[in-house]
C-alpha cells in the first residue's frame, strides 16, 4: 500500500466548536492536494465545503447529531435531508448511546434507519462511541447498524473518553464483515 492509497481512505475532519470558515477552506485545500476521501464538517459548513470541493474527487461529509447522538430521530433525519440538499455526500451519525445502553434496540434501529432513509442511498456511517460500550453492546450496535442499512460502523467521535482500539476494530470487523469499519479517534 502506498501513500496515495492510504490518503484515499482518510476523512479530513474539522469538527471543533471554534471552527471558522477559513479553517474549513484550509482543510478542503489540503484534502484536494493530498487526495483524501472526504472532508468532514459540521452541517453549517456543508455549503462552503461543497463549493471548495467542487470538481474534485473529495466528498463532502457531515456529522449528524454530533457529538452526543441524543437528538430525536426526526431531527436527525431533517439534518440529514437538509445537508444532502446542500451538497453533503456522506453522513456520520452518532448512535443514540443512552437508548443503546438501556437496551432499547427497536428505538436505536429506527433511529439509524431514519438517517439511512433520509440519505437516500448515500453513505451513512454509524458512530458507536465504543469507549462507553462493552463487547456485547458493540456487537449489538454493529448488528443494528447493519440491519438498518448503514454502510459503515465507526469507533468514535473523538470527543469521548477514548478512541479506536485494535480489539474493538477487530470485533467490529468480525461482527459485520460485509460492512465497512472506520477506526476513528486516537489513531
Amino acid at each position: 500500500m502506498n501513500t496515495n492509497n492510504i490518503a484515499s481512505m482518510i476523512d479530513h475532519t474539522i469538527l471543533k466548536a471554534e471552527t471558522t470558515a477559513e479553517m474549513v477552506k484550509k482543510i478542503c485545500k489540503e484534502a484536494r492536494d493530498y487526495g483524501f476521501a472526504s472532508v468532514c464538517v459540521n452541517s453549517s459548513f456543508v455549503p462552503l465545503a461543497s463549493v471548495e470541493l467542487k470538481d474534485s474527487s473529495v466528498k463532502v461529509c457531515t456529522v449528524i447529531a454530533f457529538p452526543l447522538g441524543a437528538a430525536s430521530s426526526e431531527s436527525k433525519a431533517a439534518e440529514t435531508k437538509i445537508a444532502k440538499e446542500q451538497g453533503a455526500q456522506e453522513f456520520d451519525m452518532v448512535i443514540n448511546l443512552g437508548r443503546l445502553l438501556q437496551g432499547d434496540n427497536e428505538y436505536v434501529l429506527r433511529d439509524i434507519k431514519s438517517v439511512v432513509d433520509a440519505a437516500a442511498g448515500l453513505t451513512v456511517k454509524v458512530i458507536l462511541e465504543t469507549c462507553y460500550l462493552n463487547k456485547e453492546q458493540i456487537v449489538q450496535a454493529c448488528q443494528l447498524a447493519e440491519k438498518a442499512g448503514a454502510h459503515f460502523v465507526k469507533t468514535s467521535t473523538g470527543f469521548g473518553t477514548g478512541g479506536a482500539t485494535e480489539e474493538d476494530v477487530s470485533l467490529m470487523v468480525k461482527t459485520v464483515p460485509q460492512m465497512q469499519v472506520k477506526a476513528s479517534g486516537g489513531i
